[in-house]
C-alpha cells in the first residue's frame, strides 16, 4: 500500500500558532509527516462515524426544510434545522438496555463504521490511492464537524441568551413546597431565578459556535464548547435532566476537533517547547470556488447568527415557548386563599387532610389556573415546551411538580364571564363517557336543582361533549392563533393551529363562571372535572416573596 502524507510541519523555534499549507492534488511531500497505518484505520472509522452523526437521519427533517416559509418564519423553523437526530437508528434506543438509552444510535453507528472501514481498507489496498486524498478528506471532515457543532450549539444557546429555556417561576411554582419538585425541576428553577446567569451561559454557547465557523479560531471554539457542554452533561446526569444525550453530542464533536491540536498543545504545555501547527487548506483557485465558499459562510452566519437572533428575540418578547403566550384576565392575576368551597351545594370546611377541597389557587399572568388539593397527581417529566405551539401544551408550570398541584388552561369568554378549562396534564383517563346528572340537564351526582348552574342548551350533554364551547362563545373568545402580537405571527404557527383547530384532547375539563369587581374577591361557580357543581370563594393575598423578580422576564402580559 502506498504511504499517505499529511502536510503538517513542526518548528522548535516558534510559539503555538496555526499556519496554512495549500497542497496540490498530487500531494506535496516537502516537510511531511507520514500517516501510520493505525492512523489511517482510525481516520476511516472516524470519517464514517462523524459524517453519519452529522447528517439528519429522519425524513421529517428534510420535509421540514423543504416546507419552510422563509417569508414568514418562526424561530423553531431554524431551531429545528439546527437540532436533529443523527446516526444509524436501526434497532431503537433501548437495544442495549435503559442504561445506554439514547446512546444506542452512537454504538450502532460506531459498529457500522468499523465494518465499513475494513471494506474501505481492503479497497484502498487494491486501488493504491493518491497520498493527498486523506489530507483532503481530513479537511472536509473537520469542516463538516465544525459547522454541525457551530450551528447546533448556536440554536441551543439562543434559548438561554433570551432566557426562555428555564423561565422565572410562576405564581403556582413559587407556592409549591420545595420537596414536591423533582431534582430536574429544582435545577431548572435555580437557573430561572437568575436570568442573567442563563444569559451568560447563552453567550458562552453562541460564542463557541461562532468561533467554530472560522478555521483559525477552531481550537478556542472547541475548547469553549467542550467545557460548557461537558458541565451540562454532568448536570443532566446529576439532576436527571434528560438532555444528557444531546449535550454529550457536542462534547463528542468538540473533542474530535481538539484532537488535531493535542500533539502541539502537549509539546507546548507539558514539554514547554514552542510549537507550530500547519493545517491543510484547499486552494480554491477558481473564482466560482471562492464565491461559493464566501457565499456559504456569509449565508450560514446571516441565518444562524443574525436572523435566528431576531426571531428568538421576538419569541422572547411575545411567544416564549415554555410559557403560554396569551395574556390572562388581568383582574384575576395573583395568589388566592380559598375562603369557601362547596361541592354540590355542601360546604366543605378547610382541612389539610381533605382530598377534595381546594387549599389555595393562583391565576397566572397568562391563561392558567392552578390549585392545590391533598391528593396525589400523575407526574409530568417532560421539559415543558409545547409542540404544536398551543398554550395548553406549554407545561413548564406543571412539569416536575407533585404535591397535588393541578394546572388548567382556560379560554375566557369575557362577555359572559365564563372560563372553559382543560387540564394541562394530558395523559388523563377518557371522561367523554361521563354523563350529566339526573335528566341529563345539570351537574353530576344528583345536585339539587337550586344548586345547579344555568348553562346554554347545547351544553346539556355535559362538559365532555364536542360542543362544550358554543359558536357564540368562540366569537367572544376569538381565535387563539391571533392572541399574540402580530410581530410574532408565522406560517408555522398558522399551520399548527389550523391542524388542531378546535380539536380537544382527552383531558379533564371544567366550566366556571367568574364574578369579581376588583380581583381581591373572586367567586367561581360551575362544573368541575366530574361534572359536579362547585362554588368557590377566593380571597387574594398580597404575598411578598424573598426572590426579587428582575426585568429580564419573557413575555408581554
Amino acid at each position: 500500500m502506498a504511504t499517505n502524507n499529511l502536510n503538517i510541519t513542526a518548528s522548535a523555534e516558534e510559539p503555538l500558532v496555526e499556519g496554512t499549507v495549500r497542497a496540490s492534488a498530487n500531494g506535496s511531500k516537502n516537510n511531511t509527516v507520514k500517516w501510520k497505518e493505525w492512523h489511517l484505520i482510525a481516520f476511516r472509522i472516524s470519517f464514517i462515524f462523524f459524517v453519519s452523526i452529522c447528517i439528519p437521519n429522519n425524513i421529517e427533517w428534510y420535509k421540514h426544510v423543504i416546507n419552510i416559509d422563509w417569508s414568514n418564519l418562526h424561530y423553531r423553523d431554524l431551531y429545528d434545522i439546527a437540532r436533529f437526530g443523527s446516526g444509524l437508528n436501526f434497532f431503537g434506543n433501548t437495544i442495549f438496555g435503559n442504561a445506554l438509552q439514547g446512546y444506542a444510535n452512537w454504538i450502532i453507528t460506531l459498529l457500522f463504521s468499523i465494518v465499513a472501514s475494513l471494506v474501505w481498507t481492503f479497497i484502498d489496498k487494491k486501488r493504491n490511492p493518491v497520498p493527498s486524498e486523506y489530507t483532503i478528506l481530513y479537511y472536509w471532515l473537520r469542516a463538516i464537524v465544525r459547522y454541525r457543532a457551530g450551528i447546533g450549539i448556536i440554536g441551543f444557546g439562543f434559548t438561554k441568551l433570551f432566557p426562555v429555556q428555564m423561565p422565572y417561576p410562576s405564581y403556582g411554582l413559587l407556592n409549591t413546597d420545595f420537596g414536591d419538585f423533582t431534582a430536574q425541576k429544582i435545577y431548572w428553577l435555580s437557573i430561572g431565578i437568575v436570568p442573567w446567569y442563563q444569559v451568560f451561559a447563552g453567550v458562552v454557547e453562541i460564542a463557541a459556535g461562532a468561533l467554530l465557523f472560522f478555521r483559525k479560531t477552531t481550537l478556542i471554539g472547541a475548547a469553549l464548547l467542550f467545557g460548557a457542554l461537558g458541565d451540562i452533561v454532568y448536570v443532566n446526569f446529576a439532576y436527571d435532566g434528560g438532555v444528557h444525550v444531546y449535550s454529550s453530542y457536542f462534547v463528542l464533536l468538540s473533542a474530535f476537533l481538539m484532537v488535531h491540536y493535542i500533539p502541539a498543545l502537549y509539546n507546548l504545555l507539558i514539554l514547554e517547547k514552542p510549537s507550530r501547527i500547519v493545517s491543510y487548506y484547499p486552494s480554491f483557485s477558481k473564482p466560482w470556488q471562492q464565491g461559493a465558499r464566501v457565499s456559504l459562510k456569509v449565508a450560514t452566519i446571516g441565518v444562524f447568527l443574525v436572523l435566528l437572533f431576531y426571531l428568538q428575540w421576538i419569541n422572547f418578547l411575545y411567544d416564549p415557548y415554555k410559557q403560554p403566550s396569551t395574556k390572562g384576565i388581568t383582574s384575576l392575576r395573583g395568589y388566592y386563599n380559598v375562603a369557601t368551597f362547596r361541592l354540590n351545594g355542601k360546604e366543605i370546611p378547610y382541612s389539610p387532610l381533605d382530598t377534595v377541597r381546594w387549599q389555595e389557587a393562583t391565576f397566572e399572568n397568562w391563561t392558567s389556573l392552578t390549585f392545590k388539593v391533598n391528593k396525589p397527581t400523575a407526574l409530568d417529566l417532560s421539559n415543558g415546551g409545547g409542540d404544536p405551539q398551543r398554550d395548553i401544551n406549554r407545561t413548564f408550570e406543571l412539569t416536575g411538580t407533585a404535591g397535588g398541584r393541578r394546572v388548567f388552561h382556560y379560554y375566557a369568554d369575557t362577555v359572559e364571564n365564563i372560563l372553559y378549562l382543560q387540564d394541562k396534564y394530558k395523559a388523563q383517563p377518557d371522561r367523554r363517557n361521563v354523563v350529566a346528572g339526573a335528566g341529563g340537564d345539570g351537574p353530576g351526582n344528583g345536585a339539587p336543582p337550586e344548586k345547579r348552574i344555568a348553562i346554554p342548551e347545547n351544553r346539556k350533554a355535559g362538559i365532555y361533549s364536542d360542543s362544550w364551547i358554543s359558536d357564540a362563545a368562540w366569537k367572544h373568545i376569538g381565535d387563539e392563533v391571533d392572541f399574540i402580537d402580530s410581530r410574532a405571527a408565522s406560517a408555522r404557527r398558522d399551520r399548527e393551529f389550523a391542524e388542531t383547530s378546535r380539536k380537544f384532547d382527552k383531558r379533564n375539563r371544567m366550566m366556571l363562571k367568574y364574578h369579581t369587581s376588583d380581583g381581591d374577591h373572586v367567586i367561581l361557580e360551575g362544573l368541575n372535572e366530574d361534572q359536579d357543581s362547585i362554588y368557590i370563594v377566593l380571597d387574594k393575598v398580597d404575598r411578598k416573596y424573598i426572590l426579587s423578580q428582575g426585568k429580564l422576564v419573557a413575555g408581554k402580559y
